[in-house]
């Protein structure tokens, strides 16, 4: 893990929070197309690193080149080369700083946190 520098991104699945999501999906999406090598840790504690190959709407990852962060703990899954992993057991995605554009992503969310706010304002309930 300490080659690269990590950002953090905590992944909660909620489907009336499309937008957040939809976010998500186009930053994850622009990954993939780079072939980006990430490390995901699932709600179990299991991390898997491998090269983000694609992902869909409801955040389920799939990862080429994989390996396991904890081999002793897991040798079952020292001969899998790639999965796919449900987006509603993923805690955590790592990836490489150089990657993430902090402020774009921050500028993102404040954008669509306004959308959102926006929305609420105009459809009081």
């Amino acid at each position: 893990m300490n080659i690269f520098n990590v950002l953090f991104i905590s992944i909660f699945i909620y489907t009336y929070f499309l937008l957040t999501v939809q976010l998500f999906f186009t930053f994850f999406q622009q990954l993939a197309e780079k072939n980006q090598h990430i490390t995901i840790e699932l709600k179990n504690d299991l991390q898997i690193s491998g090269v983000l190959h694609s992902v869909d709407q409801y955040l389920n990852i799939k990862l080429t080149n994989i390996s396991v962060n904890n081999p002793e703990k897991y040798p079952h899954l020292l001969s899998i080369k790639s999965c796919f992993v449900r987006g509603s057991v993923v805690r955590y995605v790592f990836l490489p700083s150089n990657e993430v554009n902090v402020e774009k992503l921050r500028h993102m969310c404040r954008q669509e946190a306004k959308m959102i706010s926006d929305k609420e304002k105009n459809n009081p309930k």
